[in-house]
């Protein structure tokens, strides 16, 4: 389920590599047109180098009125100097030896893999965000001021001249850790995770206000729209359910509400610390992750199925938001359906949750295509708060029912999961809030009738930014957008 933030996660992601690159790029360039004095780097380059490391604090500090995306210009400092800083050292290594070059660019390549490993896998999920970054950018200021004093050339006093710039660099950079907030901080109450995946977030005091937060993004709300997905579905099946595969855990709550059921559950999320934080939002969740029904499995969705030989009446997904995001592509196209074909029993039912409105006709055309294509009954209806749609597909025709005779397949227990939330008064009539919601695919896909389903190598979904420019009323909302978040409009 989608938080409106940060739609363009995947975009963000192509410019912080986009910015690197040409950041590098230009700070080498600057060094190999100039003329310098140095043959290594002075302690002020170095101390500069240090604080520009840290500076990514400043402008994510949540207080400042940016939107999201634009935060990403703090990584340009660090990369200019390091793209300065590199061939300055090389150049002093190898003294001209081609041979000497070689092995400093060799060890240049073991520092760049090996960097990503230890931050990604070590330093981010013991130290966080914060004192990952400090403890990169120490060495370089401690460097620093043994760099000071080496230009010295005149004796004690140019060492004393030279040597307050990394000081001050130093004292900046202690300003920024302890001056500036995390993303995190601006919610309470909170509870932070942090795994080599992803840093996960449960915020929120009331049910209508919590949120499940991954690197930001927010995934999902406790609605009754997640509980839905789990019970359209198992109502659909003319006779008992025995298991169900579900495919991102989110909060929890669909795994929970297919428990209801009594059947057995076998939830599949991607980033371990999404399932840590279920009992922020459930009270029963200990209990429930004892279950021996529940089975909670911690890998790739698309992987696990491919890996598995089980088969299930019913498998539900509710892919991360946005829609637009990298590779999740991968969980909407042609190819994903033939395998979850293969893991549904005869007569068994996939419940696609699509998160997006009509903003974007051509993705909701190419998902409705790729599943058009990939089973022959298919039957799709807007939500119980009137966004996003439920696509039921299946192998075996899809009848029309009543929501008297859904209600009527429910068990004491699994009906209260159901009302938990309500908003209707009763089991008939929150069914019946969707059967009448119905839509046919054909009125999806002539949104856009001449895009192509969806598959893994044509992800249309995430090619979307010609189409966004084309869009005035998009590009005027974001305007509007960037204008509130100034505080130049309400």
């Amino acid at each position: 389920m989608a938080a409106r933030t940060m739609r363009g996660a995947g975009l963000v992601l192509a410019a912080i590599l986009a910015l690197y690159l040409s950041a590098t790029y230009l700070g080498s360039r600057y060094y190999r047109r100039g003329k310098w004095d140095e043959d290594a780097p002075s302690g002020t380059l170095l101390s500069l180098l240090g604080f520009s490391i840290l500076f990514p604090l400043l402008l994510c500090d949540p207080r400042w009125p940016i939107i999201y995306p634009l935060r990403v210009v703090a990584i340009l400092p660090f990369s200019f100097i390091a793209g300065f800083v590199t061939p300055m050292i090389l150049d002093r290594v190898s003294q001209g030896d081609p041979d000497r070059a070689g092995k400093g660019y060799a060890v240049n390549i073991v520092g760049c893999v090996l960097g990503p490993l230890l931050s990604g896998f070590l330093l981010l999920p013991w130290l966080g965000e914060r004192f990952t970054l400090l403890a990169f950018a120490i060495p370089w200021i401690a460097v620093s001021f043994r760099g000071a004093g080496s230009s010295a050339s005149t004796g004690e006093k140019s060492s004393v001249r030279i040597s307050w710039k990394p000081a001050v660099a130093g004292l900046l950079s202690l300003a920024l850790i302890f001056g500036t907030k995390d993303f995190e901080s601006q919610f309470s109450p909170r509870e932070v995770r942090r795994d080599s995946t992803a840093t996960v977030t449960a915020i929120g005091a009331t049910r209508l206000e919590k949120q499940v937060l991954v690197n930001g993004i927010g995934m999902t709300g406790l609605t009754p729209i997640t509980k839905m997905i789990a019970h359209l579905p198992l109502a659909f099946l003319p006779t008992p359910p025995k298991n169900a595969l579900v495919i991102c855990f989110g909060m929890g709550t669909t795994h929970r509400s297919m428990l209801s059921w009594g059947i057995s559950s076998t939830a599949v999320e991607l980033v371990p610390s999404v399932v840590s934080v279920f009992p922020f939002f459930h009270a029963d969740a200990d209990q429930l992750m004892r279950s021996p029904l529940s089975h909670v499995v911690v890998d790739d969705g698309r992987f696990y199925m491919e890996r598995s030989t089980e088969q299930f009446d019913v498998i539900v997904l509710d892919p991360p938001p946005p829609v637009e995001a990298a590779a999740s592509s991968l969980l909407y196209s042609k190819e994903f359906y033939a395998i979850a074909r293969l893991h549904l029993r005869p007569g068994g039912i996939l419940q696609q949750w699509f998160p997006m409105g009509s903003r974007d006709p051509a993705i909701i055309a190419s998902v409705a295509k790729a599943i058009q294509q990939s089973f022959p009954y298919v039957r799709v209806f807007h939500s119980i708060e009137g966004w996003g749609y439920h696509f039921l597909a299946s192998e075996s025709p899809l009848p029309q029912v009543s929501a008297a005779t859904l209600a009527s397949r429910l068990s004491p227990r699994a009906t209260a999961d159901l009302m938990e939330w309500g908003p209707a008064r009763d089991a008939e009539q929150q069914f019946a809030s969707v059967l009448n919601q119905e839509l046919t695919l054909d009125s999806l896909i002539q949104r856009a009738p001449n895009v192509p389903a969806l598959q893994d190598d044509r992800p249309v979904n995430e090619y979307f930014i010609l189409r966004r420019i084309q869009d005035r009323d998009y590009m005027r909302r974001q305007w509007q957008h960037f204008l509130v978040r100034l505080g130049m409009n309400s």
